[in-house]
């Protein structure tokens, strides 16, 4: 039998250093977010399963925990992923005609854990912009998720860019079944060229060799260039990189310290984004830290398809990577009855000090505060001193 306190794999406590720190994070970003114009939304952990897997959610099912509601009996869901709930507020609750940008904290819930050391509890911070169709919305929240990767600390930031619309071009009118065409956008973000002419082998020879050079097109900006020379002719790869080649530009003048790389043939959630898409990387981490992109139809299962664009990332996995800080400066005091030492202590508090009482017969130790400072009488008063 296992022990009581043992928990489920890939899932952990998070101890007080490391949740302060995750905590202090979560304030900074969704103040950083609401200087953007971002407003706050808090969507429920649970939802009807019919509600969270509609649509696009519907990749989500398999990394979605279910249960049956026991005061209706309809299958419902804990989420895996806080997008889909937030399309819905916006075409179903605030029903807006024009430009809504929202943002969310929280936790979401993986049946299977992303990677070996991963955990199947993230917090996900994200932000959402709906009602824009222009590449004015995309640029906005690029720039917001830089600014917020570099707002957390991390350095030797790569913005990584793609476009969904590329596949689709060189697919043209040609169609695969759902099951291949996603077994054929893994080989690609996987280089695999054996697995990709396996997987297109149905396909007519020109559009197997468009694929075929997608999968070289990667690296630095110059992609661009290599790709308006190698790709056919089609309208959504002209429009897809005319619109690379926008955000390109306007990212190099606002954020001339990040570096901008391109790979065209990697497509994560392919059946989800519906135009540019993007990924944040930093220094000491292999993998993105964060992910987003255009994704045009994530309302229009709610009743609107309203122009969407956005990101999401792991505050957990932002703050393992950040340096840890400094313990917090605080005040030591002793514990006693005396009036004016009581109402010493709460002046202090108001004023946003951290005063930590040593409690009767204990030696205080905390690893959370470095208490720096202590409250002594002198001369019948108490006053704050250093030690």
């Amino acid at each position: 039998m296992a022990s009581a306190w043992l928990l489920p794999e890939h899932i952990a406590d998070v101890l007080p250093s490391q949740a302060r720190r995750i905590e202090e994070l979560r304030r900074e970003l969704l103040d950083m977010a609401r200087t953007y114009g971002c407003e706050l939304v808090m969507p429920p952990l649970l939802e009807h399963l019919d509600s969270l897997l509609s649509g696009t959610g519907q990749a989500l099912d398999l990394k979605t925990f279910k249960l049956v509601d026991q005061l209706s009996g309809r299958s419902l869901g804990l989420r895996a992923d806080t997008t889909p709930q937030v399309a819905r507020i916006d075409a179903h609750l605030l029903n807006r005609d024009g430009v809504t940008r929202l943002c969310y904290c929280g936790p979401v819930l993986h049946t299977r854990a992303e990677g070996l050391t991963a955990t199947r509890e993230p917090l996900q911070f994200g932000v959402e912009i709906y009602g824009h169709q222009g590449l004015e919305a995309d640029l906005e929240v690029q720039e917001l998720a830089l600014d917020a990767m570099q707002r957390a600390g991390l350095t030797g930031l790569t913005l990584d860019l793609g476009d969904a619309r590329l596949v689709r071009g060189v697919l043209g009118d040609h169609t695969l079944s759902d099951d291949r065409l996603q077994a054929l956008v893994a080989a690609m973000a996987a280089k695999d060229a054996a697995g990709v002419a396996a997987f297109s082998s149905e396909l007519p020879p020109a559009v197997i060799a468009g694929l075929q050079t997608l999968l070289g097109l990667y690296g630095g900006v110059d992609v661009l260039s290599q790709a308006r020379e190698r790709l056919p002719a089609h309208p959504l790869i002209s429009a897809a990189l005319d619109d690379l080649d926008w955000l390109i530009r306007h990212l190099k003048a606002s954020h001339p310290e990040v570096r901008i790389g391109m790979d065209l043939a990697d497509l994560p959630g392919f059946g989800y984004y519906s135009g540019a898409r993007f990924a944040v990387y930093a220094e000491g981490c292999n993998d993105a830290v964060l992910r987003g992109g255009r994704y045009d139809e994530v309302g229009a299962v709610f009743g609107r398809r309203r122009p969407a664009v956005g990101f999401s990332l792991d505050l957990k996995t932002v703050v393992g990577l950040i340096p840890a800080t400094s313990l917090r400066a605080a005040v030591r005091a002793p514990w006693g009855e005396d009036p004016e030492l009581r109402a010493a202590v709460r002046r202090l508090r108001e004023q946003g000090e951290t005063v930590v009482c040593v409690l009767p017969g204990h030696d205080q130790e905390n690893d959370e505060f470095e208490c720096d400072r202590e409250l002594a009488q002198a001369s019948g008063q108490w006053v704050v001193r250093a030690f």
